[in-house]
């Protein structure tokens, strides 16, 4: 053990490694129930048993790797925000099947690889200006949050407005406004998986109203408590590499540029974020090693696609573990083998209803909105690109649209000032590649091409 992960020489022994992996696991542990609301049959059509199993194994292999390659004790998960890409971007925005969908993600991990072992992934990252790095995260979470507020009912389609707040009558809406109180009680009071069990009070909440009141929550009771360990979507994303490419190249440039921008912020802010927490970061504030993360990253991606799942990214919930003192690899090993074991959870999903994963989002939203205090708002030539980010993604319903309405909107402010040299080479390329995407959507629609 000692020769694997260096224990002794990060100031930890196995005792401590083993409690902050299992802290880090039930910390990360809703995605497990979450990832099926998200990515499942309602919106992608695949069986929320299988997203179950792609979920666990995913993150299992994916939180290995990153242990065993870069010995942190980092771990990872299908990422929030990039599962919202894949069901509400890829698959109900350009339509694509969920084995489509699953080939795009595929694509992007192994793209991600080449540009990791070439070193460029960390130049593109860097191209970025700062404060457009913080506008997409929060911008994300606003994202997350509306999806939230939406799956529980909170907030509705209005009578002559594009949204209103919802009737407190239904049943639905005050068990989710539960949720958000109970979990943000136990958030703020800083409760050791606060998230995990707030969601799961909530859960049993609303088992009990359902099934001994006789009130709808909206849960379905397993028909069999057998463990179900669903293979289904195993392989699938080669079967839609057919449709992925037949589909119009304004359609595929959209995915691609989607998935390779999203991932790749997600990933960075987490890992220097998470580093910073454990004291990894070197005196300018770089983190040694990062190319052996980012790699695992990479591999996560392709082979959670392999299985069926969204991309599988690095949680900001590993902070949890390295507060309990996890310091290597070996907390990452002990989360991942939480996640194989947790295989047999499957029964238990469809006892989880949407109002109480519901203030997951929120909640997961607000924090990622921690970033707008790095924005400096006083300046305009930073405040419009960052706005339009910020606000894009929640009001287009995309992302994608989010981010290119920001990085567009940063190049035109810096071109009419003629501040030339501020934007770098790939800032250009970048924002060529978006707006080469809208006129190409803009043919398709006139039936151009």
């Amino acid at each position: 053990m000692e020769k694997l992960f260096h224990l002794k020489e990060h100031g930890t022994n196995v005792r401590t490694e083993i409690i902050a992996g299992i802290t880090t696991f039930l910390t990360m542990a809703y995605i497990i129930f979450l990832n099926p609301t998200v990515i499942g049959h309602e919106t992608t059509g695949m069986a929320d048993t299988a997203v179950v199993t792609a979920t666990c194994v995913g993150a299992a292999i994916g939180t290995w790797l990153i242990g065993w390659l870069s010995n942190y004790p980092m771990a990872q998960a299908p990422g929030l925000g990039l599962n919202a890409v894949f069901a509400y971007t890829l698959c109900l925005q350009f339509k694509l099947s969920a084995p489509a969908a699953l080939a795009a993600v595929f694509i992007g991990g192994v793209f991600f690889i080449l540009l990791t072992v070439t070193g460029a992934r960390k130049a593109i990252v860097e191209a970025i200006p700062f404060s457009l790095k913080k506008a997409i995260s929060a911008g994300i979470g606003l994202f997350i949050a509306m999806i939230g507020f939406s799956n529980s009912g909170i907030v509705v389609a209005g009578s002559g407005t594009l949204v209103d707040l919802a009737s407190f009558t239904e049943p639905t809406v005050i068990l989710a406004l539960f949720g958000l109180i109970i979990t943000t009680i136990l958030v703020i009071q800083k409760v050791k998986a606060g998230i995990f069990i707030g969601m799961i009070a909530t859960a049993v909440v609303g088992n009990i109203c359902q099934f001994v009141f006789n009130i709808d929550m909206g849960i379905t009771a397993p028909t069999s408590w057998a463990p179900t360990v669903d293979f289904s979507m195993f392989g699938k994303c080669f079967t839609g590499f057919g449709e992925l490419f037949s589909a119009p190249i304004a359609s595929i440039l959209a995915v691609l540029i989607t998935l390779l921008l999203v991932d790749m912020f997600d990933t960075i802010g987490t890992l220097i974020g998470a580093a910073d927490k454990a004291g990894y970061l070197d005196e300018n504030g770089n983190l040694p090693g990062i190319e052996r993360a980012m790699l695992a990253d990479a591999l996560a991606t392709s082979i959670g696609a392999v299985f069926g799942t969204s991309t599988v990214t690095t949680y900001v919930e590993s902070t949890s573990g390295i507060a309990a003192g996890g310091r290597t690899g070996l907390t990452s090993t002990v989360t991942g083998a939480c996640f194989a074991l947790a295989l047999v959870a499957s029964p238990l999903v469809g006892l989880v209803p949407s109002a109480a994963t519901s203030p997951i989002l929120i909640i997961v939203g607000i924090m990622m909105c921690a970033s707008l205090k790095d924005i400096d708002w006083g300046d305009l030539e930073i405040a419009f690109p960052c706005f339009f980010t910020l606000v894009g993604m929640p009001f287009f319903w995309s992302i994608t649209d989010g981010i290119a309405f920001g990085f567009i909107s940063f190049v035109i402010v810096k071109v009419a000032r003629a501040k030339f040299k501020e934007v770098h080479p790939l800032m250009y390329t970048v924002v060529a590649l978006f707006i080469l995407m809208y006129v190409l959507a803009g043919l398709q629609a006139l039936g151009k091409i």
